[in-house]
């Protein structure tokens, strides 16, 4: 049993409220089965009122998207002197920033993709790049306005300077990588397995491949020659390490092995609130290196500090 009272901070404002709320939940019946006193939290705009009543020893951040892996919560918990999970204010909004992530990632000899940012209403008619490329929100999670154009695409995608879109001006413009998409955690200061990510009916790693029952199949192992394994995980170390992340995060690749095995290693983005089911990539890549999903939990509030 453990003193310690936690509030779990969940759902929030964002696109991604869905997956907050089912990551939210888990790691707060996981915790409670590890003995800690535990409050859900489902965050709006008093968030700071909230906590503050609260006064919780610990709190553990199960939001995701905007607001809650891209700085601000992290602030006001530093403001209130809560101790918290995961990574602090500069790693989430750096991270969270996909262009500025790839400036960093790549001055720290991570492989990237050329990628352009640029505001949607500049793309109008006419390729930003020779596609195929693939058109991201400079600040989106969970796939959300990912737009992959095709080679034999005539002009981009209206979509993108429409007045439906909902995701931000600003996107990132990045040469599509062709291969197989895979997926490596980070743990404290130690690299996690490496999962393959197989789509079973969609095109790519989108929402719905991502959380929709039969999406997609995590192969872990990842079934690779074991100096790409341990390449990957060398380069999600690396990256987390660069960020200046804490806690856990997870890294995504694009593996090109059509002409050789050695291929190409393109590092994407890093995630640093990865989804927190018993079933979400990292719990699993923990459990593959023997911890349970409440050692995992547990684990993450005993690392929780402030000025992270």
């Amino acid at each position: 049993m453990s003193d310690k009272h936690v509030a779990v901070l969940m759902g929030g404002f964002s696109s991604e409220r869905p997956v907050s709320l089912s990551s939210g939940n888990a790691c707060a019946d996981a915790l409670e089965g590890e003995g800690y006193r535990v409050t859900r939290v489902d965050v709006g705009r008093d968030v700071a009122a909230v906590l503050a009543d609260l006064r919780p020893d610990v709190a553990f951040n199960a939001l995701h998207g905007p607001f809650g892996e891209d700085g601000t919560i992290q602030g006001i918990l530093e403001y209130l002197e809560i101790p918290y999970t995961h990574s602090g204010v500069l790693a989430s909004a750096l991270a969270m920033d996909k262009g500025q992530a790839k400036h960093v990632a790549k001055a720290a000899g991570v492989p990237v993709a050329e990628a352009r940012v640029m505001s949607r209403f500049d793309i109008g008619n006419t390729h930003p790049i020779e596609p195929p490329y693939v058109v991201k929100p400079v600040r989106e999670g969970s796939s959300f306005g990912v737009v992959i154009v095709q080679e034999n695409q005539s002009h981009p995608p209206q979509v993108i300077t429409s007045p439906e879109w909902r995701y931000g001006d600003r996107v990132l413009v990045e040469r599509y990588i062709h291969g197989r998409e895979l997926t490596c955690g980070v743990m404290g200061d130690v690299a996690l397995g490496v999962t393959e990510i197989v789509p079973l009916s969609h095109a790519f790693y989108d929402y719905d491949a991502k959380y929709a029952a039969g999406g997609s199949k995590h192969v872990i192992p990842a079934q690779i020659s074991p100096n790409i394994y341990q390449k990957i995980q060398t380069l999600a170390l690396k990256a987390h390490q660069a960020m200046g992340c804490r806690g856990v995060s997870r890294s995504d690749f694009r593996y090109d092995d059509r002409f050789s095995e050695d291929g190409e290693v393109i590092w994407l983005e890093i995630n640093t609130q990865p989804g927190m089911t018993p079933t979400s990539l990292v719990p699993e890549m923990a459990a593959h290196a023997g911890r349970s999903f409440g050692e995992l939990v547990r684990w993450m509030v005993e690392d929780a500090t402030c000025l992270r």
